[in-house]
């Protein structure tokens, strides 16, 4: 019966790691990063589950001429917002898939 202690250091282990998992994601969903475009005139807030909490856009790049231009800072600073997100999530989650081989797991 020696390998039911195994099992169970095991199962203690994982509840453990499971913990740590959870709390990783709560504050990762609390985390708040910002993305930027055109030197910093369009900047787009964004939380750890995606959502974005606020577009700021200075002034001087309004140009009631150039609506595209100001479209398109305002996507390119989207996306760097998602995608600095996407990278603190892979970078905060990655820690507790490293080394782990179970496919449907994740």
């Amino acid at each position: 019966m020696r390998g039911m202690g195994n099992m169970n250091k095991m199962m203690k282990q994982m509840q453990q790691m499971q913990k740590k998992m959870v709390q990783a994601q709560e504050e990762l969903a609390v985390t708040v990063i910002e993305g930027t475009a055109g030197g910093g005139m369009v900047t787009v807030v964004a939380n750890g589950q995606k959502q974005i909490l606020e577009v700021k856009i200075k002034e001087e790049v309004v140009d009631p001429e150039d609506i595209e231009m100001l479209q398109d800072l305002v996507l390119a600073a989207t996306n760097d917002a998602l995608k600095k997100v996407d990278e603190l999530s892979e970078k905060t989650m990655g820690q507790f898939t490293k080394g782990m081989n179970m496919p449907g797991l994740f």
